[in-house]
């Protein structure tokens, strides 16, 4: 759907509408054509007359010194606006609980829109059951619908849809860093359509919702199942920073292979040699015959969305729903993935909030998606290994900073190949291996129904409005 029309007119009051602001995007993007349109509707409600709580419902937040702490007593996740398009919620920085008491309203609850209000503005989240508690920063912007005058998921899907995003982005202000402010949203119209549609809707993304949880909950218990088959569960529970830093220590029989002290660490090696006790393979055996390297440079030609392949880059590779370049679809099939392929990311530079060492999983629909050199790849082609049951493991902490404790290059990092390839991989029995690999694989089915169900809702509340407008 297409909602600007070059040869219309800007006409005189749509100026005095939008303060005679003079910048082209509220003009241009069809945000002023979406909303005379709904007005058009025989049933409209403002946004702030279905909102309730904080503010009336809309709210971002103060700006406010953030503490980060690692004891996860003391302290609370923290999400920002680029954090909550991520599927995976493990790795948020956490918020000492100190400050975050400072500011109970900025603690999300289930059915709540986020949207991102500063930098770039309209990406949207749904908050499902299992982030309640978490911590937002000022540049969320919460919508909270009110009990018994609009249902979350119908809220939800008709911001985020093509008529929603056009109306919340326009309202942005700001010559470089841009915002928006809960006053410039409270009076978008918001259609209503009955309670049958509005209900459909709603269930849909609730289904989502819990498709996502479920998500969620599978990979963090096939990474726990793996360290407990294996015998060493205290590795769940790993408190890296509380142990004692790597300092003053020695190494002996050290080769040409690397005299970088960081890939020695006393803490490392612990957890190296916690694996070689135990049933292990090195993980350059494990990939012999697959695949263990970085991604190979390939010419990118840019193209428009939706024509070519969607390129993922080692942010967005993380998110629920990718939004990265598009690129002429190419033969070479280094930028693409094998089912099962885990995508590590290899490049850059390292810090502790940084995504240098994460592990993604490709396979469903992510398959479809091309990938930036900037990853390593690790493909087991043999079925008793198999790339779910590895997922589970590179997923985890301990994986992270194994990463990290093999670090090469002095500018942009990346990760020694010769230490990568000598990583022993602690091996549960066969059947227990089977069992975390179904659990990684049930996670990723759940993830991809989540989508096609938020999909169907969109395409729901998309066909109704276009409907009501034809009439």
């Amino acid at each position: 759907m297409k909602l600007v029309n070059p040869s219309n007119p800007v006409t005189s009051a749509w100026l005095a509408e939008q303060g005679f602001r003079l910048d082209p995007a509220p003009y241009l993007s069809g945000a002023l054509e979406a909303k005379k349109l709904l007005e058009r509707f025989p049933r409209t409600d403002k946004l702030s007359e279905v909102t309730a709580g904080h503010n009336g419902g809309i709210f971002n937040g103060p700006k406010f010194s953030r503490i980060y702490l690692h004891d996860p007593e003391r302290t609370v996740p923290f999400l920002g606006s680029t954090d909550m398009m991520e599927a995976d919620l493990s790795f948020l920085p956490r918020l000492s609980k100190e400050v975050a008491e400072k500011f109970p309203y900025l603690k999300i609850e289930p059915g709540m829109t986020l949207i991102s209000c500063s930098g770039t503005i309209g990406r949207m989240a749904y908050v499902r059951s299992d982030m309640k508690g978490i911590c937002s920063s000022q540049h969320i912007m919460k919508v909270a619908p009110k009990s018994g005058h609009m249902l979350s998921g119908y809220l939800y899907t008709f911001l985020r849809s093509p008529y929603g995003v056009p109306m919340i982005a326009s309202s942005a202000y700001g010559a470089i860093i841009q915002h928006i402010e809960p006053h410039h949203i409270a009076g978008l119209p918001v259609p209503r359509f009955g309670e049958k549609l509005e209900q459909k809707v709603h269930e849909l993304v609730e289904e989502a919702s819990q498709l996502r949880t479920a998500f969620q909950e599978g990979v963090v218990a096939a990474t726990e199942d793996l360290f407990r088959c294996v015998g060493l569960p205290e590795l769940n529970e790993l408190r890296w920073h509380q142990q004692e830093r790597d300092l003053g220590f020695g190494v002996k029989g050290v080769g040409a292979v690397s005299l970088r002290a960081s890939n020695y660490g006393e803490r490392a090696r612990r957890i190296k040699e916690a694996f070689t006790a135990v049933p292990n393979l090195p993980l350059g055996e494990i990939c012999r015959g697959g695949k263990l390297s970085r991604g190979l440079r390939a010419a990118r030609l840019e193209t428009g969305e939706g024509h070519g392949v969607r390129l993922l880059g080692q942010r967005q590779a993380f998110w629920n729903r990718p939004e990265d370049r598009w690129i002429k679809k190419s033969n070479d099939p280094g930028i693409f993935a094998e089912d099962e392929t885990i995508m590590v990311t290899a490049q850059g530079l390292v810090s502790e909030s940084g995504l240098f060492g994460r592990s993604m999983f490709v396979t469903g629909s992510w398959l479809k998606y091309a990938y930036t050199e900037h990853f390593l790849r690790v493909y087991s082609p043999s079925s008793e290994i198999s790339g779910a049951y590895l997922f589970s493991f590179f997923r985890s902490e301990v994986a992270f900073r194994l990463m990290r404790s093999m670090l090469a290059g002095t500018g942009p990092q990346s990760i020694h190949p010769a230490l990568l390839a000598e990583l022993p991989i602690p091996l549960a029995p066969p059947a227990d291996r089977e069992r975390i690999a179904e659990t990684v694989r049930q996670a990723y089915r759940d993830r991809d129904q989540a989508d096609v169900l938020e999909d169907q809702a969109l395409a729901l509340l998309t066909e109704a409005i276009e409907r009501e407008a034809a009439v």
